[in-house]
């Protein structure tokens, strides 16, 4: 018996295997690290091209609105220059792989979270808001109409117009958690931002609200979440096609000169 024990002690003791913790990272990170580390090997060299937006998404097997969101990653960091109507180009040599360091959900992600979690709010609020609470919305509604041209004060009051709508639902946690959205836009969305919103998009901004506000006001909540979708939705689109307007290259223009890009031997 004594024996069949020892037989069996070496499977009960605890292995010790050199593994490292894993640390995960944002997908458009992990882009933004790759193509890093193409232009730090020299595979691409300052004023070389990049492929289009559509090839790297397709090499990568990634979507192209994460393409984006690392593209915007690496202008950022002063890596690369999207010029309108010709592409996305190499500004400047990398002496070290793109920092590792989890900036947040990139823009994308956040707004489909904010779909699926803030359309179910609205809806919620549909049911519940009180007449003091929609008056809270309206005043939201008619400061940013009236600070049209006033980024900082718009900014605030769209804040407030969604947070006053989890307040309308009566319960706390639902406040939290929209509050923790809106903080998690970092530096990705103040950059796509300060590209594309404009006094029109902000009156896109102030007729999306509005709807919302009058599907509340009407106890509807499927039409409230509904024009809750339609909001976060439009505004999908709009840096999307901002996106693809300023990196997509003319159809006619030549390929940039692969003397701009290292050859590698097979």
């Amino acid at each position: 018996m004594a024996a069949a024990a020892q037989s069996q002690a070496p499977a009960t003791e605890e292995l010790t295997l050199p593994l490292q913790a894993v640390e995960p990272r944002r997908l458009y990170r992990q882009i933004a690290d790759q193509i890093a580390q193409l232009i730090a090997s020299g595979e691409f060299l300052p004023g070389a091209r990049l492929p289009a937006e559509r090839e790297l998404a397709s090499s990568l097997g990634v979507s192209r609105a994460s393409v984006r969101e690392a593209i915007i990653s690496l202008e950022m960091g002063g890596l690369v220059e999207v010029r309108v109507g010709s592409g996305i180009f190499v500004t400047a040599p990398v002496v070290r792989p793109a920092a590792a360091e989890d900036a947040g959900p990139g823009p994308f992600e956040l707004l489909q979270a904010r779909s699926v979690i803030e359309g179910e709010i609205a809806a919620l609020a549909a049911a519940t808001a009180a007449p003091p609470e929609l008056d809270y919305l309206r005043g939201c509604v008619a400061r940013m109409a009236a600070h049209i041209d006033d980024f900082a004060v718009r900014e605030a009051s769209d804040r407030d117009f969604h947070l006053g709508i989890a307040k309308a639902t009566g319960n706390s946690s639902l406040e939290l958690v929209v509050e923790g959205l809106w903080q998690q836009r970092a530096e990705l969305w103040g950059r796509l931002q300060q590209h594309f919103h404009t006094a029109e998009l902000a009156r896109k901004t102030i007729r999306d609200h509005s709807a919302i506000l009058s599907a509340i006001a009407a106890r509807d909540p499927e039409a409230a979440r509904a024009a809750m979708h339609r909001h976060l939705a439009r505004v999908v689109r709009e840096f999307q096609r901002g996106l693809e307007g300023r990196a997509r290259a003319p159809r006619r223009r030549k390929p940039a000169p692969t003397a701009t890009r290292r050859r590698t031997s097979s």
